[in-house]
């Protein structure tokens, strides 16, 4: 396929689509990760590809499975969305420390706008509290472009690299244009060290030393790298950009100053009358009054460029989604940047929005109107577990997944979802603290594959401090990750690709083996109320796997058989 692949000179990809294709050109020894919208495609596109790909039960260990490749030698892609990188927060932040002697790039999907989410962090804020290198892509040739960087860049400074992407540049599809020059899987090995390899306080003191000697290093590189550049030579207005903001500042300009108030940014531009190339972003910058310098690494910044750039314009201002990242680092540097208004740091910028940002317009915004709001899939068997929640007055510990949208009309049958494995903790401390009576009503609800992500030590906790009234943990169990797109997990038996090619592990073995006296394995209806009705009346703990298959997931057909042997 590789080699087929090589003999088309361009394609329509999407940005998740174009960072298999390089991972898999530029010779990944492995990619891991956990699925999560919108980073999911990733590992599925490069499994199709050939490459060897898998599903960790949660991110923290998909990222030191990928640590254990980088420290062998070779290269390592762990995938993820923002909400995913506060589980590996662990590693990611150590093996800065350590370093590696291969390649290791972490892909975190962030989500602004909050399309599948359940919150809108910014996670560039990670790279810069662990100290990182960190690229941003505009689009699909500079996903490409920067996934080939990254792993150079990693085995370059034996360092992790944080590569940064958003929804809409996973999603969307551009233009690729792939490089002919594909590189063979690296010759593995590892070498002992344990002064860099072993984080204990004595090794971890001059670790943390020669890290900021690599970013000082990574910087002074950074400062002449082609990563970033200018883009035109007007000196009315300048703009610090990264990542989609670019795309949407430079429409913006290119489309011209309709609706924007006479005075302020209608002013100083003027529609580009040459739009011949458009999808080349080394063109003219779309108004002659107007230069951009964009960011390819956005840390370590190229601070001296970026100070030479604002000292060239009568106006500068950063157009960034999200937190204003780059403009707190700039003006911590000393440099005079306008950033955008409070209003603006929620949800996508589009270019409507950046226009507005660009003429100072703050009048409210029109709300979003006409969405149909989402909805469980019609003869999902989680319909019957809410309805029968429901009519038993049970407070609902809930959880991330489909079953999620138990919170929403018709049903209104969960009472709180935080994070990925919470409802077991928050359903033991509701359990805790509310007196027998209301305490037997509680009920944590969990899907399965979030059971295995983060419930395991939930479940430990709850047999470790059982509540004096006991606790019931109900285990939705569908057989597959719904909502990210019907992937494996530990508790399906079936690897990535969707073939026979793991050990199965069931939660209720799991719970038997953990100590919990009452199990049970029921279908939805009447079996799971009368289940759920004996539990609410002891003092005891009590697991309930309710198993009933996703209605998407009973004809999933399988992918196509990966080359070279991986599997």
């Amino acid at each position: 396929m590789m080699g087929g692949m090589m003999s088309i000179e361009r394609h329509l990809l999407s940005g998740n689509e174009a960072l298999a294709f390089a991972a898999r050109q530029a010779g990944v020894s492995l990619g891991t990760g956990y699925p999560g919208t919108p980073s999911s495609e990733i590992l599925e596109q490069f499994g199709i590809l050939g490459g060897r790909a898998q599903w960790a039960p949660n991110e923290k260990v998909a990222l030191e499975v990928g640590i254990g490749v980088a420290f062998a030698r070779g290269r390592a892609l762990v995938t993820m969305k923002h909400v995913g990188l506060n589980v590996a927060a662990d590693p990611f932040f150590s093996a800065a420390f350590t370093g590696v002697d291969g390649a290791l790039v972490i892909v975190v999907a962030d989500d602004p706008g909050m399309s599948s989410s359940q919150n809108e962090q910014d996670s560039r804020r990670f790279a810069l509290a662990a100290g990182v290198p960190m690229l941003e892509p505009s689009d699909s040739q500079e996903a490409y472009d920067l996934m080939r960087e990254a792993l150079s860049l990693s085995e370059q400074w034996h360092s992790p690299v944080l590569l940064r992407i958003t929804t809409r540049v996973c999603h969307s599809k551009t233009a690729v244009t792939f490089r002919n020059d594909a590189r063979p899987m690296p010759a593995t090995a590892f070498t002992r060290n344990i002064q860099e390899k072993v984080m204990i306080p004595a090794h971890a003191r001059p670790a943390h030393r020669r890290l900021r000697e690599r970013l000082k290093a990574i910087q002074a590189w950074n400062e002449a790298s082609s990563l970033n550049r200018r883009i035109g030579e007007g000196n009315a207005l300048g703009i610090i950009t990264s990542g989609v903001a670019f795309a949407h500042a430079r429409e913006a300009v290119i489309t011209g100053s309709a609706g924007i108030p006479a005075g302020s940014y209608a002013a100083i531009t003027q529609k580009q009358t040459d739009r011949s190339d458009r999808s080349d972003p080394s063109d003219s910058a779309g108004a002659s009054s107007v230069s951009f310098f964009k960011i390819g690494m956005t840390y370590p910044l190229p601070l001296e460029r970026l100070r030479e750039f604002a000292a060239s314009v009568d106006r500068c201002i950063v157009i960034e989604e999200g937190d204003p990242y780059l403009v707190e680092s700039l003006r911590m540097a000393g440099i005079a940047v306008e950033d955008k208004p409070e209003a603006f740091r929620f949800g996508e910028l589009n270019v409507d929005r950046v226009r507005r940002i660009l003429a100072g317009d703050l009048t409210p915004e029109t709300p979003r109107t006409g969405a149909k709001p989402p909805e469980l899939c019609a003869g999902c068997p989680h319909r019957m577990t809410f309805t029968t929640l429901d009519r038993l007055n049970c407070i609902v510990s809930g959880d991330i997944g489909c079953y999620t949208l138990g919170a929403l009309p018709p049903f209104e049958a969960m009472d709180s979802q935080l994070c990925m494995g919470a409802s077991i903790g928050i359903g033991l401390g509701l359990r805790h603290t509310l007196r027998d009576e209301e305490a037997r009503r509680v009920v944590s609800v969990i899907g399965d594959s979030t059971f295995f992500h983060s419930g395991l030590t939930g479940l430990a906790e709850m047999v470790y401090n059982p509540p004096r009234s006991g606790h019931i943990l109900l285990i939705l169990d569908n057989g597959t990750t719904a909502m990210t797109g019907l992937q494996e997990h530990p508790g399906t038996g079936h690897a990535l690709n969707h073939r026979s090619a793991a050990t199965q592990i069931l939660p209720e073995n799991l719970a038997r083996a953990m100590g919990v006296p009452n199990v049970h394995v029921v279908e939805y209806g009447r079996a799971l109320e009368e289940a759920l009705e004996v539990a609410m009346r002891k003092d005891e703990l009590t697991v309930i796997v309710m198993r009933q298959p996703c209605r998407l997931n009973v004809k999933k057909p399988a992918t196509c058989e990966p080359e070279n042997g991986n599997d």
